[in-house]
């Protein structure tokens, strides 16, 4: 018998070690110097994503993601990757249609918000193919952010009397000081990120135009980071307005000038989401033969993203979905 104080002890999985003394053992060993990273998409995906590796993806939902990784990942056939469900909407349907995790921390996930459910995910998580551990959306990105402050923890008053607490891997602990409970919420240390971006130099020196989201900590908690991006700029240019520099190039590992990089998805002052396209990938969803069919279009009968774009109207589309899209104002 329980007594109703009597601590719940929680039933996830922790997919991630928190030993920050190991992070900072791997982290010590990159290189800090400004050496070119420039590189295609194939060559970024198949160095630095390896069968089994842990994913963090940046962006939010179906803004600002880095959608030609995912493509290649499911082109290249790279599966058993435990990925952090973190506003996870199109990047997790796409991981999906692949089958490329096995293991997940669910935020948000299956849904595309006032789209509507995808199917395929639904039915991809339901098969019991894939082990979850369940966080909030703001409890996920703080792991994150341990990560980056290199603690092994954070102190959270949330998830606490909740059944996402009961199947989460926190641990509830007692203030120090007040003597209050609070949640700790472990360091998250992907194996890689990958983010989109406005802009970068050749070096990694990124920036980003807007709400950054979780970016910021992904890319320091992340061992390996991937950034793709809009525009390849010169150093001196990224200098002029520093202050967006979100991603200094020492973190970075491999830099890819991918432009429309977000697409379908939203790029904040750049183009708007494809919502035909969105809605095609839906439709596509509602049976296995048929969504066989569109990936083998769109996915793995293309050679890379420039190819699927052009598929679906190219730089004619492009425009219009840029004339969508506020421009930036400064």
């Amino acid at each position: 018998m329980t007594g109703a104080d009597d601590p719940i002890v929680p039933q996830g999985t922790l997919f991630m070690s928190p030993d920050v003394n190991a992070a900072r053992s791997f982290f010590s060993q990159k290189s800090r110097a400004m050496t070119p990273k420039l590189m295609t998409v194939a060559e970024a995906v198949s160095r630095f994503i390896h069968h089994g590796d842990y994913l963090a993806s940046g962006g939010f939902g179906g803004v600002r993601i880095a959608t030609a990784i995912l493509h290649e990942i499911v082109r290249q056939r790279i599966t058993h990757l435990g990925f952090s469900g973190h506003t996870a909407t199109h990047d997790f349907q796409i991981l999906a249609a692949g089958r490329s995790f096995d293991r997940c921390d669910v935020a948000y996930v299956v849904g595309l918000e006032t789209r509507g459910l995808s199917p395929n995910s639904r039915r991809y998580m339901e098969s019991g193919e894939v082990k979850t551990t369940e966080w909030s959306n703001a409890t996920l990105g703080w792991r994150y952010k341990a990560a980056a402050m290199g603690v092994p923890f954070l102190p959270v008053r949330s998830l606490l009397g909740t059944d996402v607490f009961r199947y989460s891997a926190a641990k509830e602990i007692i203030c120090p000081f007040t003597g209050e409970k609070l949640a700790a919420v472990p360091a998250l240390f992907p194996d890689v990120g990958i983010i989109h971006v406005h802009r970068a130099d050749v070096y990694g020196n990124a920036q980003v135009d807007g709400i950054a989201i979780a970016d910021y900590d992904v890319a320091r908690a992340s061992e390996r980071l991937i950034i793709t991006t809009e525009r390849l700029v010169s150093t001196e240019e990224v200098r002029k307005d520093p202050a967006r520099t979100m991603v200094p190039h020492w973190l970075t590992d491999a830099v890819c000038h991918v432009p429309y990089g977000s697409y379908p998805g939203n790029m904040p002052y750049e183009y708007y989401s494809d919502e035909e396209h969105l809605a095609e990938w839906l439709e596509a969803e509602k049976d296995q033969a048929t969504l066989d069919a569109f990936l083998n279009k769109y996915i793995y009968g293309t050679r890379d993203f420039a190819e699927y774009v052009a598929l679906k109207g190219g730089e004619k589309r492009m425009a219009e979905l840029r004339a969508l899209e506020p421009l930036r104002r400064d």
